[in-house]
């Protein structure tokens, strides 16, 4: 008998999980040794995927039969990611990406274009999955550890803070019980899977990507590289 969903999206992404949250570029930023910019850049870099995700969630699988029961407003981030990059960078945040003078790494870009390019409803769930639970399971932890080391105002790190779920807990249990009671044939729940560990993929080469751009300026600063 297979497992419930929610537990094989646990298991089978173990490791993946591990390798993007494992990376340089998180341990430093969480321990203090990185800078203001780098959290900076991981914020841009979270706009431009959240953009991507919500846009092609809301207008492709809005009424999918089995995307459908896990979509929530309350979740949605890009409004918050808006406010966050509009106070850590000042005003016309678009315009300024348009221009690259907001530089936005390339693992990212190509992150969001796989999103609207090549989405299949079994990979939006799984993105979903590992982008909206992995914010509220982490999210309070980060903001906590960003402000404490990095100064950063509440005002920037909305994106961290869900106004609607006061109690994640409950949401997320809630979440997996939606997630265990789809219908879902076995090479649909197989495209999940792997769909999942390749979302931790993608995100473990955006780490990577952010962690060789600020490389240079840190270790020219005498920072670890």
């Amino acid at each position: 008998m297979n497992q419930p969903l929610s537990l094989a999206l646990r298991t089978e992404t173990a490791s993946a999980h591990d390798d993007a949250e494992g990376s340089a570029f998180v341990d430093q930023l969480m321990g203090g040794l990185a800078c203001r910019p780098a959290f900076v850049a991981l914020v841009a870099r979270q706009l431009v995927i959240y953009r991507a995700l919500e846009e092609v969630l809301w207008g492709h699988y809005a009424d999918h039969p089995f995307v459908a029961p896990v979509l929530d407003h309350r979740l949605d981030r890009v409004a918050a990611l808006e406010q966050d990059m509009a106070y850590l960078c000042g005003g016309d945040v678009d315009g300024r990406l348009d221009a690259g003078d907001i530089h936005i790494v390339p693992a990212a870009a190509d992150y969001a274009a796989q999103l609207r390019e090549r989405h299949t409803p079994e990979a939006m769930l799984a993105h979903h999955y590992v982008r909206y639970l992995g914010d509220l399971s982490g999210g309070q932890i980060i903001a906590r550890m960003v402000q404490r080391h990095y100064g950063i105002d509440p005002a920037g790190l909305r994106f961290y803070h869900f106004e609607e779920i006061p109690k994640p807990k409950p949401y997320k249990d809630a979440y997996r019980a939606t997630l265990d009671s789809l219908v879902l044939d076995e090479a649909t729940r197989r495209r999940v899977l792997d769909a999942a560990v390749d979302s931790f993929e993608l995100n473990r080469r955006v780490f990577a990507d952010l962690g060789a751009a600020r490389a240079p300026e840190h270790a020219a600063a005498g920072g670890p590289a």
